[in-house]
């Protein structure tokens, strides 16, 4: 089923001509989701805000590969298809710290993921029908055409990525009035888990793609329903990994929103059904929380991460969000999405104001990136809440590498100075008529965009 991301881009189109935005605070947000090519949030047009220009240094060596410097660029796959190209310089942009990580035990966790890469488009693909009863491992599969191998979780590690989120879709894999979860499918899932772990990394579970009515859908008609399967769904998930140690963060819900509604991709909350979604919303948060507290074991000092309305920025920002109550002591988690600017980082080419080009030195570029990392960090961060970027990318636009790479650098690099820390979106896709955010090709077990990977391992300390 089509997830309506063309809605979501002309809804985030508006935003930056001051139609129906989803900047200045609480009048709206644009955020979206992947279909089997990608997953999306878009980030408002602010008012500009005073944030340093950094300093940046050239440094044409390899940053981090297994810890290891190595002494010029790599030969890659796309200098492979490129063979004129020139490789991009590193830049590492030097932004003064507002966090150093050491305040307190949740904001030291939180940079100690230092930077990270979702399995995307893998365990969080779902048909409409559960045309793959039959033999329903194959979902794994079916959106990037390749199972997940111990060999990638370790090129992984190998590269400096320090974290991992393994987007899960259940509700093709549940049975009966209390969602007892397919034994073979949640085996299959805690097998790539311990695979990371094993590697050292840091691992985010999630629910994803469930946003149905018969599982949940954040209205008030459907609210004790909605309860009722996140506190079934976190139950067995909490027993199943009671005993794993804090490398392991359980998160709520994937961009919980009013799926199919006018106001899917639109937080405006001068209309009550988004109010009442909030609301609902804020409900399933606290019985997740609620939920793994009481299953005891590891469970009861789990870092826990929680989304407001569709994971945006914005979501959290409202004052209708509502942080859950929870009896272990600094262990919550915001988890935002910024696909940011939209206009640079997701637009297609059906958006007539989609451009390809990124200046870190204009702050034409960069206004929408500072505006909301600033807002995070005086809402959350400065008062000792710690906030992970779970998805975060620039999809490629016919080889504009160098952009990318400009803005993998800027963006990561003022995160950090944040406190955050910043996940990229791989849909292990390269070359489609879609949204194109692969850097890890998982058929062929190879880099791609060695440029932009070395701005993210720069910049990510």
């Amino acid at each position: 089923m089509k997830n309506y991301k063309y809605l979501a881009a002309v809804l985030a189109g508006c935003l930056l001509l001051g139609g129906c935005s989803n900047g200045g605070g609480s009048s709206a947000v644009v955020t979206a989701t992947p279909t089997p090519l990608a997953t999306v949030t878009a980030t408002p047009t602010p008012a500009p805000t005073e944030t340093p220009t950094p300093t940046s240094s050239i440094n044409i060596k390899i940053p981090y590969n297994n810890g290891k410097n190595e002494n010029e660029s790599v030969a890659q796959n796309y200098y492979e298809d490129n063979p004129d190209a020139t490789p991009i310089p590193v830049v590492s942009y030097n932004f003064e710290a507002k966090v150093s990580g050491e305040e307190t035990e949740g904001l030291n966790f939180v940079k100690n993921l230092r930077i990270g890469w979702n399995l995307g488009n893998t365990f969080e693909a779902f048909t409409d029908r559960n045309q793959y009863a039959d033999d329903e491992l194959k979902y794994e599969s079916s959106w990037v055409g390749v199972k997940t191998s111990r060999e990638m979780i370790k090129m992984l590690k190998d590269k400096g990525f320090n974290s991992i989120r393994i987007p899960v879709s259940w509700h093709n894999h549940v049975s009966g009035e209390n969602h007892e979860i397919s034994k073979v499918w949640l085996d299959r899932v805690n097998e790539v888990v311990d695979w990371a772990i094993d590697e050292g990394m840091y691992v985010i579970l999630n629910t994803h793609h469930d946003v149905y009515n018969e599982y949940y859908y954040p209205d008030m008609e459907h609210m004790d329903s909605s309860v009722h399967y996140m506190r079934c769904i976190w139950t067995q998930l909490s027993e199943r990994f009671k005993d794993y140690d804090n490398h392991l963060i359980f998160e709520s819900l994937n961009e919980p929103r009013l799926k199919d509604n006018q106001f899917e991709w639109n937080m405006n909350t001068k209309q009550q059904i988004v109010v009442d979604a909030i609301e609902v919303i804020n409900r399933m948060n606290q019985e997740f929380v609620d939920t793994v507290r009481e299953s005891g074991g590891n469970n009861a000092g789990r870092f826990l991460m929680v989304p407001g309305y569709d994971a945006s920025p914005e979501g959290a920002l409202t004052s209708l969000f509502r942080l859950p109550e929870d009896p272990a002591n600094d262990r919550l988690i915001i988890s935002v999405h910024a696909y940011t600017p939209y206009i640079f980082a997701l637009a297609g080419p059906e958006d007539n104001r989609s451009i390809s080009n990124f200046d870190a030195s204009s702050k034409s570029s960069t206004n929408d990136i500072d505006w909301f990392m600033s807002e995070l960090y005086k809402k959350f961060i400065s008062n000792n809440i710690p906030v992970i970027i779970g998805e975060m990318g620039a999809r490629d636009k016919k080889g504009n590498t160098g952009d990318r790479t400009q803005w993998a650098g800027y963006y990561v690099a003022l995160a950090r100075s944040y406190g955050m820390s910043c996940l990229w979106w791989d849909n292990n896709a390269f070359k489609s008529n879609g949204e194109d955010f692969g850097i890890l090709d998982r058929k062929n077990l190879s880099w791609k965009f060695e440029d932009i990977i070395n701005a993210l391992m720069a910049n990510c300390d």
